[in-house]
């Protein structure tokens, strides 16, 4: 009865971790800058649902890793930590910067054309004719659309993914005594931070869906976006690499 308490509560732990492991500031400013380039809030499920698994895959390398060897990987994790954490103040610096450059060579743009005999405007990234279908069934935000899968959120969550506060589901591992309940206490924190991300990812997303049809409008809510994570960004590297508390947290 104990072993199945014990099983129970370092599962649901792990779940609870995710959930809140998603909404570190960082993961939704990098994410922000994601949702700047759809149209559509509820297709924010599948971006932030790649988010989540690419979280998941370094976490669950290294974490089989300290179940095997336990304490004395960890140590050895906890020295290089911190320039995992320097890494996310570059992409973040970079995806804030990408924003702008999108920006700037006018990959946004109005159009006119017609739903079910309604005309109206749609904006968008500049894009050739192979990608027309794909990027008209972002537009709306009652259009789910098919599932997909997005390497670019994918690879944002692997940069994320043994950086800042996953360390904390780390460093439990190695006083879970069995192998298996540590597997399945690495897989429901990454369980959680899917379902956290594809929900904050559509609630970033609802901004940009209202602000579609108005050119400026949309201009400056992506500017919003890449301020911000340009700001995470510089602010994250410096508070590592010159010891300052620019990010309060």
């Amino acid at each position: 009865m104990d072993l199945q308490s014990g099983f129970l509560a370092a599962l649901a732990l792990g779940f609870l971790l995710g959930l809140k492991h998603a909404t570190d500031a960082d993961h939704v400013v990098a994410v922000s800058t994601i949702a700047t380039e759809y149209r559509n809030a509820w297709r924010g499920i599948w971006v932030g649902g790649s988010w989540g698994l690419g979280h998941t895959t370094p976490l669950l390398l290294v974490g089989v890793i300290i179940l095997i060897f336990k304490s004395v990987v960890l140590e050895r994790y906890e020295t290089v930590a911190p320039y995992f954490e320097f890494g996310v103040g570059i992409m973040l610096v970079l995806l804030g910067a990408q924003v702008f450059w999108n920006l700037k060579r006018g990959r946004l743009h109005v159009h006119r054309h017609e739903h079910d005999d309604d005309p109206h405007l749609h904006i968008h990234g500049t894009h050739g004719p192979a990608e027309s279908a794909e990027v008209e069934e972002k537009h709306g935000f009652f259009r789910p659309g098919k599932p997909f899968f997005r390497v670019k959120s994918y690879m944002i969550g692997v940069v994320h993914g043994l950086a800042g506060s996953a360390a904390v589901m780390l460093v439990l591992l190695p006083t879970i005594s069995s192998f298996w309940v540590g597997i399945g206490y690495i897989i429901l924190f990454g369980v959680g931070t899917i379902v956290s991300m594809g929900i904050i990812t559509v609630l970033l997303g609802i901004p940009f869906s209202i602000s579609g049809s108005f050119g400026r409008v949309n201009s400056m809510v992506a500017g919003v976006a890449g301020v911000a994570s340009l700001a995470f960004g510089v602010g994250l590297m410096s508070d590592i690499a010159f010891g300052t508390a620019i990010m309060p947290f």
